[in-house]
């Protein structure tokens, strides 16, 4: 049987029909601004190009390192991204299915974090990097950001775990299995869901970082995507060559797109998931 559809329904649609397209509107204008000369550009920035100059993005790769700047910024998210998870699911283990004295306390002081700006240890973080000389280094950049552990992520995947059976383990160690080959071989097993929900978070947050590569990275030929992009645009305060920067965020912009195709679903059920879990 068929559900009626009310006029709320239809007006719920419409909005989110509008909202859509104002966030696939600008996307679309910037691809199709890609494709022209500068004089075209500057013509008509409405009209749609006659004849596509695909040439602009190989512009964009050589001129702005855009190349160069994808496998730094290969290297950071995807060394980051192993450990920082590695790390953000032991530390949820720990924390939610072990007890000791003091949890509860080490769990407060982690919930209060929530609360304070980022931005204050800033400068604590920049004096240790300096002293410790990992300045102006993505391996530097990458111990940063993997033992930077976020409490949001902490509550996500521990929130998820806590909802596991405790017999599980019970009969794991009962078996004889230690606390490492309990967590290894039961424990993220089953929390594979929760886990890839933070990675693909953890990648969108490493992927976009900017603030922290712009202020330890002084060498150009260690920039992040970020980075790179925000020089380009700094370019253009001297030099009007806008489609080639067009080029440029368009190809920035790929490995999120595939991300979101070909992982939607995992965010979703991950999401889902540990939310009835927990």
């Amino acid at each position: 049987m068929k559900e009626k559809r009310t006029v709320a329904d239809l007006m719920w649609n419409v909005i989110l029909l509008l909202w859509s397209l104002s966030i696939l509107f600008p996307l679309v204008w910037v691809f199709y601004e890609s494709l022209k000369t500068n004089q075209q550009f500057f013509q008509d920035v409405w009209r749609l190009p006659g004849k596509l100059h695909w040439g602009n993005y190989a512009d964009a790769w050589n001129e702005y390192r855009i190349g160069k700047s994808m496998i730094n910024t290969i290297y950071y998210v995807g060394v980051t991204l192993a450990i920082g998870t590695f790390l953000t699911a032991i530390n949820a283990y720990v924390l939610t299915r072990m007890k000791f004295r003091g949890r509860k306390l080490m769990w407060a002081i982690i919930m209060m974090s929530l609360f304070l700006p980022g931005i204050n240890a800033l400068v604590p973080q920049y004096v240790l990097m300096r002293d410790l000389h990992l300045t102006n280094s993505l391996t530097g950049l990458i111990v940063l950001d993997s033992f930077s552990e976020s409490a949001f992520f902490l509550m996500m995947l521990g929130g998820f775990m806590q909802s596991l059976p405790k017999e599980i383990e019970e009969s794991a160690y009962i078996d004889g299995a230690s606390i490492f080959q309990t967590f290894f071989r039961i424990i993220l097993p089953l929390s594979t869901a929760g886990i890839v929900t933070v990675a693909i978070f953890k990648f969108l947050g490493l992927y976009n970082n900017f603030l922290g590569p712009f202020i330890y990275l002084s060498d150009a030929n260690k920039y992040t995507i970020g980075v790179a992009m925000y020089q380009a645009s700094q370019i253009m305060n001297y030099k009007a060559d806008w489609v080639t920067l067009f080029a440029g965020l368009m190809i920035t912009m790929v490995p999120l797109v595939l991300i979101y195709i070909l992982l939607q679903r995992r965010v979703m059920e991950g999401a889902t998931l540990g939310a009835l879990k927990g």
